[in-house]
């Protein structure tokens, strides 16, 4: 993630939502955060270049996942409540079917 540019508020029409992305109004937390998470990965890479003490780098790698999963929990967080909750109030189906979105994408975290 190296563009520091900043693009629009993007729009997206997934499973009859419409709209910005429920993470729009914390955008720059979560960029400023991904940024932080690769310059960590790059770190771990140097370290490997220079044949540092495999549980150092084992260390860094844990950082990296535990910052990784609390960025995946913020996004978990904002799709339900913006993209599930205003599904929910376009129609039961929707609702049911943005759940269903959801918990899959969970079951993917919790299985990666």
């Amino acid at each position: 993630m190296t563009d520091t540019t900043e693009a629009p508020a993007v729009e997206h029409e997934h499973a009859g939502h419409t709209g910005p992305h429920g993470y729009a109004s914390d955008k720059e937390a979560y960029l400023k955060r991904m940024r932080r998470i690769e310059g960590q990965v790059r770190g771990i890479a140097r370290m490997i270049d220079e044949d540092v003490y495999c549980i150092d780098i084992l260390t860094q790698v844990s950082a990296v996942t535990k910052a990784l999963q609390a960025v995946s929990i913020g996004l978990v967080e904002d799709h339900l409540g913006h993209c599930v909750v205003d599904a929910a109030r376009q129609s039961e189906q929707e609702g049911a079917a943005k759940v269903k979105e959801a918990a899959d994408a969970i079951a993917r975290l919790v299985r990666s």
